[in-house]
């Protein structure tokens, strides 16, 4: 079958890309494709797998008001109930995976360089493994900028996506990673073959070469080892403006590369936000006297004025504020109202369900948000009105707002009007 096939493919490669002296950087071989490789498959791993755990932390299976990503099915095998302690957690996940994400793109750049002559091997398919193969790179190269790109754009808060953001990203992950895995399966012991001969790249031509070795050098202008340090270097520089964004408080001054067009001022309202009041649509008299809070729950509601509101025992909570895009705060001194004992004015007990939060913000994905019943019962869950020993700023969700232990910084919905325990979404 091997035969038939090669007979079937035209004899010689045509002019341009194909040939194999048009790429002549003498850098290119399997050593440094190989060092690069090894790199993104240890740091690929660990993106792929704290994306799995932000995807769970999102709670994708509580309701569509949550997730609009379609017919998970067997892709959403591992969903779990998120835990509320360590309260730092989703903090540590989503920041590891973001700024992780963003110090691999000179590596993932430097590896597409390093192995474009592939790209355009000829005959582009010499049997049906090496199709496979080919499926497989052509999966991994577009899935890999898709990822990628789309991943930058959400942590610039830059929202073109045609659709959501989180259904494209899951899915687009699924499939690089199944490329990923295929892509590896064929190459990994030929990329650990080629690090460990350490005895320079083989002769063009050869099977070891890989079809990356040009037969047609020119004079080198860099080393190897130069390449790799000016990779390594630009890595570094990405994490020195990025990490800062995830540690938060004063260290986000050095994340340069992190969004910063809203500024929360100085004071005990002034830590990181996305949306201000005025952007989504919040007014004057929404957020004045005649704002209420409508409880529901087992059949019964109860409103309340924020008077009321602010009689009810009051509990105090530190927890921080982690959002999807990267970006955290350290923990802040949060005060207001628990979320059960919210539950008890509508005669609900321990068994405290998971609640459908509704926001007075107008438009938008983010309008509503369904806690799970753990984060409901946790202590430190609060319907919070107060901030660092002051009373909310507007941006910050003034009258009342959730902070919830353990809980993406999304489904701390902001501007509170309605809570209803029980309900599925």
């Amino acid at each position: 079958m091997r035969a038939a096939w090669a007979a079937a493919v035209p004899p010689g490669p045509p002019p341009g890309p194909t040939r194999p002296g048009f790429w002549r950087s003498p850098l290119r071989g399997p050593w440094l494709t190989s060092v690069f490789g090894l790199v993104l498959l240890f740091g690929i791993t660990i993106l792929f797998v704290t994306g799995l755990l932000s995807y769970a932390a999102y709670n994708p299976d509580l309701a569509r008001l949550n997730d609009q990503t379609p017919g998970k099915g067997w892709l959403g095998f591992y969903l779990f109930s998120w835990p509320t302690s360590p309260t730092w957690l989703y903090r540590l996940t989503q920041g590891v995976h973001v700024t992780l994400g963003v110090v691999l793109v000179p590596v993932l750049l430097a590896k597409l360089w390093s192995v474009i002559p592939k790209l355009f091997e000829w005959p582009p398919v010499r049997s049906p493994g090496h199709g496979i193969e080919r499926l497989s790179l052509l999966l991994l190269v577009g899935g890999a900028g898709f990822e990628f790109v789309t991943g930058i754009l959400n942590v610039q808060l830059h929202y073109v996506f045609p659709g959501s953001f989180y259904t494209l990203h899951f899915y687009g992950a699924w499939v690089f990673i199944g490329a990923f895995v295929v892509h590896d399966a064929f190459r990994l012991p030929r990329a650990l073959r080629a690090v460990r001969a350490r005895t320079g790249d083989p002769a063009p031509g050869t099977e070891e070469a890989a079809g990356l070795v040009t037969p047609r050098p020119s004079a080198p202008t860099i080393s190897r080892r130069g390449a790799l340090a000016m990779v390594g270097a630009g890595s570094l520089a990405l994490l020195v403006v990025t990490a800062g964004q995830s540690i938060g408080g004063w260290f986000r001054r050095t994340a340069l590369l992190a969004p910063h067009g809203e500024d929360p001022g100085s004071g005990p309202n002034g830590f990181q936000i996305n949306k201000t009041a005025g952007s989504v649509g919040i007014r004057a008299d929404d957020i004045g006297p005649a704002w209420r809070l409508t409880v529901r729950g087992a059949g019964r509601q109860v409103d309340l004025t924020y008077g009321r509101l602010l009689a009810m025992p009051q509990h105090e909570a530190a927890l921080p504020i982690a959002c999807v895009e990267g970006w955290s705060t350290p923990d802040q001194q949060w005060s207001g109202v628990r979320l059960t004992d919210l539950a008890a004015l509508v005669g609900l007990g321990t068994d405290t369900p998971q609640v459908l939060v509704n926001s007075l913000q107008r438009g938008g994905s983010f309008s509503s948000a369904v806690l799970r019943d753990n984060q409901v019962r946790d202590p430190r869950s609060l319907l919070a009105v107060r901030v660092n020993g002051a009373v909310l700023s507007a941006d910050h969700g003034y009258p009342a707002r959730i902070i919830a232990a353990g809980a993406p910084g999304v489904h701390n919905t902001k501007w509170v009007t309605r809570l209803t325990f029980g309900e599925p979404g």
